[in-house]
Order: C-alpha cells, then structure tokens, then sequence
C-alpha cells in the first residue's frame, strides 16, 4: 500500500470516481469522494473529469471485487511531478522500443526476451535507452543483445531522447616563481582554453584564488567533456612545466 500510480479516468459518480491504471493492464480502481480532496467537495465534477490523467496513491486492493481503491488528496505536488515524469519516460521507452521491435520484425517470444534482458541488467527501460543515446549500441552489445538489434534500438532511440549537455570540472595549481612567472601562468589558462575540442564543446577558465584555477569544459555528453577537459588540463600543465614552474590537478 501507499504506492504511486498513473491512472485515467473513465467515470464519475456521486460518491467517487472510477479510473483504469495505466501500468497494470488497465486495472479498475476507486477514488472514493471523500478522498478526492482535502477540501469539502460540493461538486465531484469540479475536481475530476472524465478522461483525466492523475497521479494517485493505493489505499488498499479489494480482492474480491478486484478493485483497488485509491487517493487523490494523499498525493504531494512533489510526489505527482515526479510520477508523472517517469510515467512520460516508460511511455516514451516503450514506444522507442516497439518501433525498434517492428523495424526488426520480431516476433512476439523475442520482443519478449528483448524486453526483459534489458529489464534484468538495468531495471529501467529508459535508463539503458538513454545511455546508448550518449554510449552508442555498445551499452547493448554488451549485455548480450545481436549487434544489429543493438544498432537498431540505438538508432530509434537517438531520434526520441535528447541528451542534456554534459559539464566537466577540475581546479589546477599552477605556480611559477620567475619574475614573469604570472605572464607564464596567463599563457596556460589561454592555451587550456585553445585545447581541441568538437565544436558542441566549449572551455571556460576562473580564477578560484591564486594559485588555483577552475577549468570547466561543456559537452554533449560526459566521454567527450571529460576528453577535452583532459585535454585543456595537459595543454596548461605542459605550458607552466615548459616555463620552469609546476602545474598539478588537485580535484
């Protein structure tokens, strides 16, 4: 009890609303009036209507009537953005993962096992999809799916989900005691910033307080920031050993 579950609504009476739950095979349930909400209810209908999605709480399941009843009151802002988020991601997973089924004209055992296999390894179907948005169709290769499946779900899956951008961090310490020393330092965070890197990325440098310096490097996805951040470290470090001062990564 005390779950959280997506439902719709299918009916409103006088004394509560009737929903199918949209994660269990469309399973009936009940929210009684007097858990609609945490106000008195002059009007149902005012709080509910017919065809709305909602995010309820499990009260209790009758099995004898094989009805589940349900609160609405009881639910959080927090807990219903948070539900409804993860709804929307199985939704999107599971569309992105027909399509891929249908592309490869499996039948209905291997969809199946395609299904589960991925379920047993990663306990989230958009989890594992995501990561091989970012990884490539490695992240199901190496589970043990066909390398041609892998590409395929991988492929379907890149035209759905949109990576956030990818931020990578380090400070330096960077020292040089010869009169010019701070000119050497400059030279170093310049040339950190000039490191190669795709044209999605980008190097930003600050001063945390001498003699330490934060390098942050932006990118589609965490491989390649932490490739160029590698990158823009080496480039300042060799600047500063090269002038006969010391540069170290200290985070």
């Amino acid at each position: 009890m005390g779950d959280l579950v997506v439902a719709s609504v299918t009916k409103v009476t006088d004394y509560g609303a009737y929903v199918k739950l949209d994660e269990y095979k469309n399973k009936e349930g009940l929210i009684h009036i007097s858990e609609i909400s945490t106000t008195w209810v002059r009007n149902i209908r005012n709080h509910v209507r017919e065809g709305q999605k909602l995010v309820l709480k499990v009260l209790r399941i009758n099995t004898e009537k094989g009805q589940v009843d349900l609160s609405l009151r009881r639910v959080t802002g927090r807990e219903k953005a948070e539900t409804l988020l993860e709804w929307k991601k199985y939704k999107k997973a599971d569309s992105i993962l027909k399509s891929a089924i249908e592309k490869l004209s499996l039948d209905a055992g291997s969809a199946e096992n395609l299904n589960n296999l991925i379920l047993d390894k990663y306990g989230s179907l958009y989890d594992a999809l995501q990561e091989a948005v970012e990884e490539g169709e490695e992240t199901f290769a190496k589970i043990g799916i066909d390398l041609n499946w892998a590409k395929v779900i991988t492929e379907v899956a890149r035209t759905k989900i949109k990576t956030e951008k990818a931020i990578c961090k380090a400070v330096l310490e960077l020292t040089c005691s010869k009169p010019d020393g701070i000119e050497h330092i400059k030279k170093g965070l310049l040339n950190a910033k000039k490191a190669k890197k795709p044209r999605s990325s980008t190097i930003k440098v600050y001063a945390v307080g001498a003699p330490k310096y934060q390098i942050e490097v932006t990118a589609k996805d965490y491989s390649e920031a932490e490739k160029v951040l590698k990158e823009a470290i080496d480039q300042a470090v060799s600047t500063i050993d090269q002038a006969g001062g010391q540069g170290r990564r200290v985070t």
